[in-house]
């Protein structure tokens, strides 16, 4: 069969009109040539533009590649606001950290370097064809969380018995999630609107932590901490006062001892903010007034003593939080020391004291034997019932103490290893 070869026909028609005659004349031209079998074809994209993740501060590179380019040219662009970034290999953004990368006839790279959170977003490679043709691809920057302090809750005092509600606002990308933990590792006690008993949980997620009707055992540091799986993670401290008027309490309000000894004196104190402590012996200070003042005095009512730390008495207190242990030590008890104690706590929401009284345990002289390696001792307490006692022993010779006996027998044996000279106090 015969092969044919294809060819291309062009008519040229042309139309003239002689000067001397109203006829026209009509030539046609005929040109016969080969098609161009050539032709470039358009261009196109090879697949597309895949999207990237990266945490802020790392590069991020876009890579879309054209093939049958020819004579057109590839242009980068910001697609939210169609900004040009470059064109071909020539960037023309003043950004100096956007560059492009042409390492084969293909493929044209946007590089970002040192991601910033404005980075995020879709970008287009473009091919200058009519109509254009287009492709995006879209960065997304990780960033990690940030707590914003202004709209965070800085420390709280709030009084017992009123409402408070801890703020911690996150930013970041991915969202960031808030959980709320206490400091000192104990639970969190949460009431729930319209109950009236305390739940406890380990921790608690949200932004807000709502604490109804305050509780002074939910005083302390709380850590609002922020992540998102992006390092690092953040915490913020916000410390939660409760606050409330003293509260005293005497464990032993009575107290015996015998002439010579020392004797301490216990009152627990629950107040905050921290109060201001103090001992008192001798009447109640008078009605109407919360303290001890010169006013007082020059009124001519009768006011306790106000007892200072020194050789006759030692003052301390120890507190761990919102409670304090008040202590008083008298020492060498004499019958001046007889009488009643107060011990006063105070601070900006009241006053509050407990009272304890002294007094005197007269002890009848004592009995002893000594026979080979046993003491027998037999001493008299002007006291009803038996009591719990401490009995003393030392050397006659050299003063040291030998032994110490509990008992709650005014008559009780000791035995030793050996005789020698004694002297028992009770």
């Amino acid at each position: 069969m015969p092969q044919f070869k294809p060819v291309l026909i062009i008519f040229l028609f042309m139309a003239t009109k002689c000067p001397s005659s109203s006829s026209q004349n009509l030539h046609v031209y005929t040109y016969i040539t080969e098609p161009n079998s050539q032709l470039d074809p358009d261009p196109e994209f090879l697949g597309t533009i895949n999207n990237v993740t990266y945490p802020a501060g790392r590069e991020a590179i876009l890579a879309c590649s054209v093939r049958n380019l020819g004579k057109n040219k590839v242009g980068w662009l910001r697609a939210s606001d169609q900004t040009v970034l470059a064109l071909q290999g020539r960037v023309v953004t003043h950004n100096a950290r956007i560059s492009v990368i042409h390492e084969d006839a293909h493929t044209w790279k946007l590089k970002i370097s040192k991601l910033r959170e404005s980075d995020r977003g879709c970008y287009m490679c473009q091919i200058n064809t009519s109509p254009m043709k287009k492709q995006i691809g879209c960065i997304d920057v990780q960033v990690p969380p940030d707590i914003i302090n202004e709209e965070s809750s800085a420390d709280l005092a709030i009084q017992e018995g009123e409402d408070a509600t801890l703020t911690c606002k996150a930013t970041g990308n991915p969202m960031p999630r808030v959980i709320w933990r206490r400091e000192d590792g104990e639970m969190i006690l949460i009431r729930k609107s319209g109950s009236r008993e305390l739940m406890k949980v380990e921790s608690y997620s949200g932004s807000s932590l709502r604490l109804i009707r305050l509780e002074r055992r939910q005083m302390g540091a709380y850590l609002c901490i922020a992540s998102n799986d992006v390092p690092p993670a953040v915490s913020k401290r916000v410390s939660l006062s409760v606050q409330f008027a003293p509260m005293v309490r005497a464990p032993s309000q009575l107290l015996g001892t015998p002439l010579g000894s020392d004797v301490q004196l216990e009152c627990h104190v629950e107040a905050s903010p921290s109060p201001v402590s103090y001992w008192l012996k001798g009447a109640r200070t008078p009605s109407g007034y919360a303290s001890l003042t010169s006013s007082n005095l020059e009124l001519g009512q009768p006011g306790p003593e106000m007892l200072l730390d020194g050789p006759k008495y030692g003052i301390t207190e120890k507190r761990d939080g919102y409670r304090g242990v008040m202590l008083l030590i008298v020492r060498s008890f004499s019958p001046s020391d007889v009488g009643t104690y107060h011990c006063v706590s105070t601070n900006s929401l009241g006053r509050a004291e407990g009272t304890l009284r002294l007094y005197e345990i007269k002890l009848h002289p004592g009995a002893a034997s000594v026979n080979d390696d046993h003491l027998n001792f037999i001493s008299g307490i002007e006291e009803s019932g038996a009591r719990q006692c401490k009995f003393s022993f030392i050397d006659g010779n050299t003063q040291n103490p030998i032994g110490v006996l509990h008992s709650k027998f005014a008559t009780f044996n000791a035995q030793f290893t050996e005789s020698r000279r004694l002297a028992g106090v009770v």
